[in-house]
């Protein structure tokens, strides 16, 4: 017995190294292969992947809950739509919980835009600079530099905050020899934003951990020039202000003309989406007549559906813990279901809870398990990452965890309630983009999509195209495209734009 270790820790480890070493399984203990459906197939009925043999009954069960049935999937699309159209409606919009914030973004790039671009990208606990010279078509030379935002910035006041992002921008432009010229600007704002034209955006609420004083209800374009002034060593002429969404839509619509939405599944999720803009009661702009641009980007903010209660349908118990110990509770449920954010955390709380009750690693957890916050996302993404029946990367993770003494069977179970949380985030945006493309009925969309989820998560990008094809009308052909560097390149193109258009 190891020293300090437990009588049932002692006998459980022996268990279960037991009965790893017993004998090697049949085909028919094996968990099934984890087949690629054909766009369009129908998933297993129980579970998005194929069942997995070694998985508890009990478990199975009681991670039913986590599942989406089409039926569900139906209603969360009927009701993206009409709080999508609360949202476009002056009458409504003050209520509405999905925002679909005008983003005065009406051109989108024809692959001829030329010239030096700065674009700043501000949505996380780091932020980037980006100096970018498109070229000739679809060339591009790009340099970058992250910069950290320290706790302190984040909760102190907006001075400090646009004060510190100026200094970098300045000795950004040192280290790259530009200090010197004036240069254009596209300043990527992933918060929600009431933009009253493309350089205008007034801050409705922080989100991602921020809680900068001076900063919601006033224009942010506006404080970072007041803090590029104060220093009074740079020219930068901001051109447009946008959020990760609309950059990795612009980002994608410069190579691939046919992007109509963009998507963002990271830390936070939201999309945009091509509007026409008579349907945009909102739009402070002229909407008829001869040369009027028939079209407007809106930025959704959809990662609050669900806050007057849409959602409360399917939200589970571990929904509910999320939230509570949320920095923002009631606020952005959707997104605390689908998000990077905190997809590792409703991993977590079901592992614990399933632990608990005797169904887990014989009733034996650790401190690092039991700790809010130390089941990480890219834990999700590694354990699935597993080929069936293979448990490696599992075992990596439950090993930093201090679960050392887990059994195969601990592993499958826990690959299972990873499934289980992914899938259901997949499938939620899943509904939020078919109904969007059902709402535009082009024949033929593509989804620009970017964020550490998607791009990492091994089988975020198949469970989504099966998902949409399911709910998408029959006559609609639609594609994922991974979005290159939309929140700095995007911005850099937006920018492009304003620069194209106003020549």
């Amino acid at each position: 017995m190891v020293l300090g270790e437990s009588e049932d820790l002692h006998n459980y480890r022996a268990r279960a190294t037991n009965a790893r070493n017993f004998t090697v399984p049949t085909s028919a203990q094996l968990p099934r292969s984890v087949n690629r459906s054909p766009a369009g197939s129908q998933p297993p009925a129980h579970h998005p992947y194929a069942v997995n043999m070694d998985v508890l009954e009990e478990i199975r069960e009681q991670c039913k809950e986590l599942i989406l049935t089409d039926k569900q999937v139906e209603e969360i699309m009927r009701r993206v739509v009409k709080e999508i159209n609360r949202g476009l409606s002056k009458e409504t919009h003050a209520e509405a919980d999905v925002k679909c914030f005008i983003t005065y973004v009406q051109d989108l790039p024809n692959g001829k835009e030329k010239g030096k671009f700065l674009a700043l990208d501000l949505g996380g606990t780091n932020f980037r600079v980006l100096l970018i010279h498109l070229k000739d078509e679809n060339d591009f030379e790009m340099l970058s530099k992250i910069y950290a935002i320290p706790q302190s910035i984040m909760l102190g006041s907006g001075t400090q905050l646009f004060d510190h992002i100026a200094e970098c921008l300045a000795n950004f432009m040192k280290e790259h020899s530009v200090y010197e010229e004036r240069l254009p600007l596209g300043f990527t704002f992933s918060f929600p934003l009431t933009q009253l034209g493309l350089t205008k955006g007034i801050l409705a609420r922080w989100t991602k951990g921020f809680n900068c004083s001076g900063v919601v209800g006033e224009d942010v374009v506006q404080l970072l020039k007041d803090a590029i002034a104060r220093r009074g060593d740079v020219q930068i002429d901001i051109c447009a202000i946008l959020n990760d969404t609309t950059g990795t839509l612009m980002s994608c619509a410069w190579k691939n003309h046919n992007c109509r939405i963009g998507l963002i599944v990271g830390t936070g999720s939201n999309a945009c989406y091509v509007e026409r803009v008579e349907n945009c009661d909102q739009f402070d702009g002229p909407k008829t007549g001869e040369n009027i641009k028939k079209h407007v980007l809106i930025n959704t903010e959809w990662g609050a559906f669900g806050d007057d209660g849409a959602l409360d349908f399917v939200r589970t118990e571990y929904d509910r813990e999320i939230d509570q110990h949320s920095i923002n509770p009631g606020r952005q449920l959707q997104e605390k279901m689908i998000s990077g954010m905190y997809m590792g955390e409703l991993a977590r709380l079901a592992i614990v809870k399933f632990t608990k009750a005797g169904f887990l690693f014989g009733g034996v957890g650790s401190d690092i398990l039991f700790k809010r916050g130390q089941f990480f996302t890219k834990y999700v993404s590694e354990i699935e990452s597993d080929k069936p029946g293979t448990y490696t990367y599992c075992r990596d993770v439950l090993d930093e965890l201090g679960l050392e003494h887990a059994s195969d069977e601990d592993c499958a179970n826990v690959r299972y309630i990873c499934e289980c949380v992914s899938s259901r985030a997949a499938h939620l945006v899943s509904a939020g983009i078919a109904a969007l493309i059902n709402k535009m009925d082009e024949p033929s969309v593509t989804v620009g999509v970017d964020g550490s989820v998607y791009r990492f998560h091994p089988k975020f990008h198949d469970l989504m195209v099966q998902k949409i094809r399911q709910f998408v009308k029959p006559h609609i052909s639609f594609d994922l495209m991974l979005s290159e560097d939309g929140s700095g390149r995007g911005a850099a193109l937006v920018a492009a734009v304003a620069c194209r258009e106003a020549q």
